[in-house]
C-alpha cells in the first residue's frame, strides 16, 4: 500500500510539474511574440531613415554632422535589433536596444530640428511625409513596447514565484528583460539649435 502512495505523489508532482512548464512556455511565447511586433516598427523605422537623410541631403548640405550621427545611430540599432533575434527578452542585450533607439530617437530630434533652419527642406513634401511615416511608426512601437513589457511582467511573474520558480530553475527558464526607451516626450523636445 505504501508503494502506491509515493506512486500517486510522483504522479501528482509530474502533472504540477507539466502544467506549470506549459504555462511558462505559453507565456515567453507571448513575450516573444510581442516583441516580433516591436521587431516590424523597428524595422520599419529604420528602412524609412537613409531615405529621410537624402532628402535632408539635397537641402541642408552643411549638416553632415549630423546625418552621419543619423546613420551611425541607425546602423547600431538595427545591428542589435538583428542579434536579438536569437536573445529575446535577454536583459542585457534589450538594455542594449533600448539604449540604441534612445540614441537613435535623440539624432533623429536633432535632425528634425534643422528643418526650421532650412524652410525650403521643412515644405518638402518628402520630408513630411517620411517626418509623418517615422512618427507614426513610433506611435506603433511605444504601443508594441508596452505590449512586451506587460508579456513579459506576466512571465517574470510567474517565474519568479513558489512554485513555479522551481519548475522554471529546473527548466532553465531565464526572467525577461525589459524594453526601455529614454523618455519619449524627451526624444520628442525639439533640441535648442544654434548657427551663429
Amino acid at each position: 500500500m505504501g508503494i502506491w502512495i509515493i506512486v500517486g505523489i510522483v504522479a501528482i508532482l509530474a502533472v504540477v510539474f507539466v502544467v506549470i512548464y506549459n504555462r511558462l512556455v505559453r507565456l515567453r511565447n507571448g513575450y516573444r511574440n510581442a516583441f516580433s511586433q516591436i521587431d516590424v516598427q523597428m524595422k520599419r523605422r529604420h528602412d524609412l531613415i537613409p531615405n529621410l537623410v537624402e532628402t535632408v541631403k539635397g537641402y541642408a548640405k552643411h549638416e553632415r554632422e549630423t546625418l552621419e550621427a543619423v546613420i551611425a545611430a541607425r546602423n547600431q540599432a538595427e545591428q542589435i535589433r538583428e542579434k536579438l533575434a536569437g536573445a529575446v527578452g535577454d536583459a542585457h542585450t534589450m538594455a542594449q536596444l533600448g539604449q540604441a533607439e534612445g540614441m537613435l530617437g535623440n539624432v533623429l530630434g536633432r535632425l528634425f530640428a534643422l528643418s526650421e533652419a532650412y524652410p525650403d527642406l521643412k515644405a518638402n513634401q518628402n520630408f513630411q511625409q517620411f517626418q509623418e511615416e517615422l512618427t507614426s511608426t513610433e506611435n506603433r512601437v511605444a504601443y508594441a513596447r508596452q505590449a512586451y513589457n506587460d508579456a513579459a511582467t506576466s512571465f517574470n511573474d510567474v517565474a519568479q514565484t513558489i512554485p513555479s520558480n522551481i519548475v522554471a530553475g529546473l527548466a532553465g527558464f531565464k526572467t525577461a528583460g525589459m524594453l526601455e526607451f529614454e523618455d519619449r516626450e524627451a526624444i520628442l523636445e525639439a533640441p535648442k539649435v544654434s548657427f551663429g
